[in-house]
C-alpha cells in the first residue's frame, strides 16, 4: 500500500509513493459532549522520507517547511490537500481537505545517510466553507 499527497497552497507540493511512508487520519469531536456533535474536526498526520539533494535537485519535501511557516494572517496558510491511498496500483481511498492548515511540522535527521524523516500534521479549517471529501472503499 502506498500514498500520494498533493498540496495546493502558495505553491504546489507533490509527495509521491517513494516519499510518503504513512498517513494517519483522526476525527475530533468536542470532549464536553456525550453525544455526536456537528462540531466535527479532522486532522491528518503525514510521515515520510527526506532525501538528500541528487545532483543539486532537492525533492518536494524542501517546500514543506516554507508552507508550515506561513503566518495565520496570510491567506496562503490554507491549502487544498488531496491524499490518495493506493493498493495494487489502484486508488482505494481519496481524501480531499479544501482548506487545510499546518498544526505542526517536524524534521528528524540522525545519521549521515542523507535520509531524514518528516512529520506534517494538518487540520481542516472548521467553518461553513471548509469541506472534507472522502471517497473509496476496499473491494474484497
Amino acid at each position: 500500500m502506498g500514498f500520494k499527497v498533493k498540496i495546493e497552497a502558495k505553491e504546489t507540493i507533490q509527495l509521491g509513493l517513494e516519499t510518503v511512508e504513512a498517513v494517519t487520519f483522526d476525527t475530533d469531536t468536542p470532549n464536553d459532549s456525550n453525544a455526536r456533535s456537528t462540531d466535527l474536526g479532522m486532522s491528518v498526520l503525514i510521515t515520510g522520507k527526506i532525501r538528500a539533494n541528487v545532483m543539486g535537485v532537492a525533492d518536494e519535501t524542501v517546500k514543506l517547511p516554507t508552507w508550515a511557516l506561513v503566518p495565520a494572517e496570510d491567506a496562503t496558510c490554507y491549502g487544498k490537500i488531496t491524499i490518495e491511498v493506493i493498493s495494487g496500483g489502484k486508488v482505494v481511498r481519496q481524501i480531499i481537505m479544501d482548506t487545510a492548515y499546518v498544526i505542526s511540522y517536524k524534521e528528524f535527521f540522525g545519521d549521515e545517510s542523507g535520509v531524514g524523516t518528516f512529520e506534517l500534521l494538518v487540520r481542516q479549517k472548521k467553518d461553513m466553507n471548509g469541506t472534507v471529501q472522502y471517497q473509496g472503499g476496499f473491494a474484497y
